[in-house]
């Protein structure tokens, strides 16, 4: 009697969960990823959908098909609820206990509202297609009412938008913002003119783009104030409260708030009773695995792993990808040893023609920097009509300046309260 294959079991379809499904795919060993979702989302071009230049559809691919031709790799809808180390077994929330062998935890990160859970309704953050269709609905319905509001302060308010945090994120989410509001939609409307709009960003810290060389953040400010955006620092958020922004010396009514501040782990340290940092990543061993669980190793935003400088890696795409397969290769005896990070730089655009990279020796930044952004997006993307779509869709908003996702869809909300 053959001896049965080890059982891997994945959790989380991200960056660094599917990394480690391909390289296991068609391997002696069985698979199983859970996901609560039945996509994977390419999470770096969320904020585009939130700002119509994309469709959902466009940066998500069902699990499913994607290992449609990897036969020892099942796929289950579920979501995780618990760990039962000792005996091996993973708690779902819908089906039954699943026993493994090897465990790879790779559940991500949530919104962090450091404490002020409340901000959550006012300032929605950006992790799901849900999250980004909710905020594509919030900007949308704001320009549209906007464009019959005859108070002069009920209209800015409601032409007014502010994103709170300076990093990749919201910079980029600032900018489209800006390139929205004041050059893609505003020769549609009759009332609205290209500077009828307000873009603040906000960050706590004293420069946007804290983890970028200070001379690439200087000039990513640069490029933002050319696009219209209002830069604020040193500025931390003291209060988000029916529909107004408190930080540094202001107080700024809104229609439209987006969180972009900060993430937390999963609640995966909690499952393992595992030691872990402020944002609830667990410390893990060098070769990825949990401390004193070799069996279950733990990437991606769910670890802090220390790159070569000492700091935590951080929690980007190419970082999820690399420890995934890292993993696997351990669990397929190719590999053993500490887990070494490789950079192929860092990277963020500030809109149209502009973009800044961090090549650790080297800087870049203007459209160069740019294209080479896009084309490091389009190729990394899952599947060839994603690339071709998204690689169109870019060539029309560039040529055209349109957003052909300008859709408000789903139930509004009655979150645009204008005193």
């Amino acid at each position: 009697m053959a001896p049965s294959r080890p059982h891997v079991v994945i959790v989380g379809a991200g960056f660094g969960g599917l990394a480690a499904a391909k390289r296991l795919a068609g391997k002696r060993v069985d698979v199983t990823l859970v996901d609560r979702r039945n996509h994977h989302l390419f999470q770096p071009l969320l904020y585009q959908v939130a700002t119509a230049a994309l469709s959902p559809a466009d940066i998500a691919a069902p699990i499913r098909s994607i290992f449609a031709k990897a036969a020892n790799v099942r796929v289950l809808l579920d979501e995780v609820t618990g760990i039962d180390a000792s005996k091996r077994r993973v708690l779902l929330s819908r089906s039954s206990l699943l026993a493994y062998d090897w465990l790879i935890l790779a559940t991500g990160a949530r919104h962090s509202y450091f404490g002020r859970e409340g901000w959550e309704r006012e300032a929605p953050g950006l992790k799901s297609i849900e999250d980004a269709i909710a905020i594509r609905r919030r900007v949308l319905l704001a320009m549209e009412h906007a464009e019959t509001e005859t108070d002069p302060d009920r209209r800015n308010t409601l032409l007014t938008f502010i994103v709170v945090g300076g990093g990749p994120t919201g910079v980029e989410m600032a900018g489209a913002i800006a390139e929205l509001a004041r050059r893609s939609v505003s020769s549609d409307f009759r009332s609205i003119t290209p500077h009828c709009s307000r873009v603040i960003l906000v960050e706590g810290g004293p420069q946007i783009l804290p983890s970028f060389p200070p001379g690439l953040s200087a000039k990513a400010e640069q490029s933002l104030r050319e696009l219209g955006v209002e830069i604020r620092t040193n500025a931390p958020v003291r209060e988000i409260a029916d529909g107004e922004v408190a930080f540094g010396g202001e107080r700024v009514a809104a229609s439209s708030i987006v969180w972009a501040a900060g993430v937390e782990a999963s609640p995966a340290a909690q499952w393992l009773s595992a030691e872990h940092d402020r944002l609830g990543r667990i410390f893990v061993e060098r070769d990825l695995r949990v401390p004193h669980q070799d069996h279950i190793f733990a990437i991606g935003d769910t670890a802090n792993v220390p790159g070569i400088d000492g700091r935590a890696l951080p929690g980007i795409a190419p970082v999820a990808k690399q420890q995934g397969q890292h993993a696997a290769d351990q669990i397929l005896g190719r590999c053993s040893g500490p887990f070494t990070y490789r950079s192929f730089g860092n990277l963020a655009t500030i809109g149209r023609k502009r973009a800044v990279i961090d090549w650790g020796h080297h800087q870049q930044s203007g459209f160069l920097a740019w294209l080479i952004w896009s084309f490091a997006h389009i190729w990394f993307l899952i599947g060839f009509r994603s690339r071709v779509v998204v690689g169109l869709s870019w060539l029309w908003n560039y040529l055209t300046y349109q957003r052909s996702a300008r859709l408000i869809t789903g139930t509004p909300q009655p979150h645009i309260r204008i005193k």
